[in-house]
């Protein structure tokens, strides 16, 4: 196989960009293969400037995800993607694993988990709740505000929201449940490349069989593995 070289670097032929309270050139990923190359933003880099992974400390400032934590993370799928292929490599080839393995599953599953969750009090006739969750979770991470309403609403009523997402909804509370359980990394993802593991796999079973003992694992890893049906939203 032809040498392949990548590197994940601060573009500075383009403008600088928020990146939780600070100006910053955008992070990007080349790729270089028999004398071609591209050009892409990092998946990475795009996901954790989301406003909700950065922490607002008591004396005003802000703690943001670590920027060379993320070139790693970038470098560790760049290297999976890569092996992965093998002989079999091409730049075509590498974009479309790459944007597979790279994804968050959480990140992927928690859209349509926001979406039942505004039904389901619209419907419980709990508008301002609705309209709530549907702003604040722009900034804040669901699984918080989840176990808010854990401690907040009444037990019958939060049995009934548990209950009726494994039916109508993606298992993103379990999946972020179980990073938080399994990771002390302040970023808090669990991408597909990761769940290309059996071992993960069977660590998130025992977790949801310890901790969701009424919910059915084994469909709720079908759920997991069905993660594409939830991408409402462009990559």
């Amino acid at each position: 196989m032809n040498k392949i070289s990548y590197k994940t670097y601060l573009n500075d032929r383009l403008k600088q960009v928020g990146f939780h309270g600070q100006l910053i050139h955008p992070l990007y990923v080349q790729v270089t293969y028999e004398r071609k190359t591209i050009f892409f933003k990092s998946y990475y880099f795009e996901l954790f400037s989301k406003a909700r992974y950065a922490m607002h400390l008591p004396d005003g400032k802000i703690k943001s995800p670590d920027l060379e934590q993320i070139i790693e993370k970038e470098n560790e799928v760049i290297r999976f993607v890569i092996d992965k292929l093998q002989d079999g490599f091409s730049l075509e080839a590498f974009k479309k694993l790459y944007t597979h393995f790279s994804t968050d599953l959480c990140d992927a599953t928690e859209f349509d988990f926001i979406t039942y969750l505004y039904l389901f009090f619209d419907d419980k006739e709990l508008p301002h709740m609705a309209e709530l969750i549907k702003w604040g979770t722009l900034h804040l991470v669901t699984y918080d505000l989840m176990m808010e309403f854990k401690n907040t609403l009444k037990k019958s009523l939060y049995t009934e929201l548990i209950e009726q997402a494994f039916q109508k909804a993606p298992p993103y509370l379990q999946l972020y449940g179980f990073v938080m359980h399994n990771k002390r990394s302040p970023l808090l993802c669990l991408t597909v490349m990761e769940w290309d593991n059996i071992e993960t796999v069977r660590s998130f079973k025992e977790y949801v069989e310890l901790h969701y003992p009424k919910l059915k694992s084994t469909i709720l890893i079908g759920q997991v593995n069905a993660w594409s049906n939830y991408r409402r939203k462009a990559i």
